[in-house]
């Protein structure tokens, strides 16, 4: 009988303690569960938020330095400008009655990346000196002791650039869905001095050297009349910078009276132009949220969408003379 009191007293301690000492029950799993999540969700918020700024700062670097460099290079490509196209150049063709050369450069003139299919604006047109180093040959002669010299001369060549704005939205390539800023240019030949009907250098299909003999009252109605020579342009429009803005600025008027602004509508590159003191106004304008969604539209006052610009005036000045 004393057995069985100690086995019965056994398993009820036992039976117990088994309780006392096994797992959660279904609702406080769910306390649990709940708990965690009241944690962990804010916990998780701030970390994506923290993730997308770094994200969205990144592209705004990226797109910061970018956007310096263009207007460096633009600079430093414009301060060897002898003349600048403003709008009444770019905006006609080239006729006796109303001269412009918008059909002497692409897209009106095709060229690979900038033919009829794309929307290419030209926007900063100009002629310039390009500095050509160690290139001409010291002797006047075809002496084998000049054969032999290896001392070269620098010079220069005159060269037509052409800046664009492309909007078109680019199919099966790396390029965004914005806009990007491309890069044109033809230059003249350089000459042997020992034989001028010789070249060392031959210029680029299409060139054609600016002519001030023609008929026009001021320089820029003769610059206006250029015409390219009578061959297809082989050079192609390289692409400089991608992610432009090209939203429409709410300012109509965005230059001093005495530029004319270049293209009309300006969107995230234009240029005030003033032909006569050979001097432009670049204004650029990027999109860093486009490196983060492709159909992002950029609001001009954010500072993801940054801008800079910049004065330079050519250092020459054509005389009709």
């Amino acid at each position: 009988m004393m057995n069985s009191l100690k086995l019965l007293r056994y398993i009820h301690t036992n039976r117990f303690d088994s309780q006392s000492k096994g797992g959660f029950t279904l609702i406080e799993l769910l306390v649990g569960i709940v708990l965690a999540g009241l944690v962990i969700t804010p916990l998780m918020n701030f970390m994506l938020n923290i993730l997308t700024t770094q994200r969205q700062e990144e592209a705004k670097a990226n797109t910061d330095q970018e956007l310096q460099s263009t207007i460096n290079y633009i600079t430093q490509d414009l301060r060897q400008a002898i003349y600048i196209y403003d709008a009444d150049g770019l905006n006609n063709i080239s006729t006796h009655t109303q001269p412009g050369i918008k059909d002497q450069i692409p897209p009106l003139a095709p060229v690979t990346g900038c033919d009829a299919s794309t929307n290419c604006t030209p926007v900063l047109v100009f002629w310039k000196r390009d500095f050509k180093p160690e290139i001409l040959s010291r002797c006047t002669s075809e002496s084998i002791d000049c054969l032999a010299n290896t001392n070269l001369d620098d010079t220069f060549v005159y060269s037509l650039v052409v800046y664009y704005l492309i909007e078109n939205n680019p199919v099966n390539t790396t390029e965004s869905n914005t806009a990007r800023i491309a890069r044109f240019q033809i230059n003249d030949g350089v000459k042997d001095p020992r034989n001028f009907n010789n070249y060392i250098e031959p210029p680029d299909n299409g060139f054609q050297f600016f002519n001030l003999r023609v008929p026009g009252l001021t320089i820029k109605d003769k610059m206006n009349r250029w015409q390219k020579a009578n061959e297809n342009y082989t050079n192609s429009v390289a692409t400089l910078v991608d992610f432009i803005d090209i939203s429409a600025s709410t300012k109509q008027q965005n230059c001093p009276a005495n530029m004319q602004q270049v293209p009309a509508i300006a969107s995230g590159f234009y240029a005030c132009v003033d032909s006569i003191n050979t001097t432009a106004q670049v204004h650029l304008r990027g999109n860093a949220i486009a490196r983060i969604r492709n159909d992002a539209t950029c609001d001009i006052a954010s500072v993801y969408c940054p801008s800079v610009s910049v004065q330079v005036q050519g250092s020459g000045l054509l005389s009709r003379n």
